[in-house]
C-alpha cells in the first residue's frame, strides 16, 4: 500500500488506526496485502467514518468498491436506515464483499451493482450525501463533472489517490502502465479547486485524499 507519508509517521498513525479493529477488517486488510489489491487503508478508513458521521450521512455512492473495504467504513457510519451504493466490474469482488460485510452485519446497508460506475450512476436521479471516487484515475475529471449536481447541499465529494504517488509534482513521469492517469488526476484536482460551489482541502494522508464540501 503506497503512502506519501514518511514511513515512520505512517507506522505511528497505523498504531492508532487499528485500535478496536474488528476481525473482519483485519481479514480484509490481510486479503488486500496477499493480493496486492489497493484499498484505502485503516487511517483513511477512519477518516471516511469520521466525515460521514460528522455530517450524519445516510446515502453514499462509491465509484469503485472492490471487495468492500471503504464501504465497510461508510456502512458503519450511515446506520441501519442508511444505504451505501457500491459499484465494480468484477463479480468476484462483489461476492467477496458480500461475505465480509455479511459477517460484519452490514450487508443489509449495501446496494452492490456490477458494471461501469458511470453508467450505474446515470441510471437514477438520486442525490447523495457523500460521493466517493476511487475508480480508474483516467476517469476522475469525468466523474467529478457528472456528480456535482447529484450531491446534496453540504454533501461531500471525496477522492482517493489525489497525489498519485507524488507524481502530481514530478517534473517527468513515466506512465507505462497507466498512460494519462497523472494528467487526469492533476486536471481533476484543479477542477475541484476552481469550482465556486465547493470548499476544498487535499490531505497528504496515504496517497492523498481530496475532500470537497458542496456549499
Amino acid at each position: 500500500m503506497f503512502s506519501i507519508l514518511n514511513p515512520d509517521i505512517e507506522k505511528y498513525l497505523h498504531t492508532f488506526s487499528v485500535n478496536n479493529h474488528t476481525e473482519v477488517l483485519r481479514a480484509m486488510e490481510r486479503l488486500a496485502a496477499e493480493r496486492q489489491f489497493p484499498i484505502v487503508g485503516p487511517s483513511c478508513g477512519k477518516l471516511l467514518l469520521l466525515l460521514a458521521r460528522l455530517m450524519n450521512a445516510k446515502r453514499v455512492f462509491e465509484f469503485g468498491s472492490g471487495f468492500g473495504y471503504s464501504a465497510y467504513w461508510f456502512a458503519e457510519a450511515v446506520g441501519e436506515n442508511g444505504k451505501v451504493v457500491c459499484t465494480d466490474t468484477d463479480e468476484k469482488n462483489k461476492a467477496q464483499a458480500e461475505t465480509f460485510l455479511t459477517e460484519a452485519h452490514l450487508w443489509n446497508r449495501i446496494e452492490y451493482h456490477i458494471g461501469k460506475a458511470q453508467d450505474i450512476f446515470s441510471q437514477s436521479n438520486d442525490t447523495f450525501d457523500i460521493i466517493y471516487n476511487d475508480a480508474d484515475k483516467g476517469s476522475y475529471p469525468e466523474i467529478f463533472a457528472m456528480t456535482c449536481k447529484r450531491l446534496s447541499r453540504g454533501g461531500l465529494y471525496i477522492a482517493d489517490n489525489a497525489l498519485w504517488h507524488g507524481n502530481v509534482v514530478a517534473e517527468k513521469v513515466i506512465e507505462n502502465k497507466h498512460p494519462g492517469w497523472n494528467e487526469a488526476i492533476k486536471k481533476h484536482n484543479q477542477m475541484i479547486y476552481d469550482h465556486s460551489d465547493f470548499d476544498v482541502t487535499l490531505l497528504p494522508l496515504r496517497d492523498g485524499i481530496i475532500v470537497a464540501r458542496k456549499k
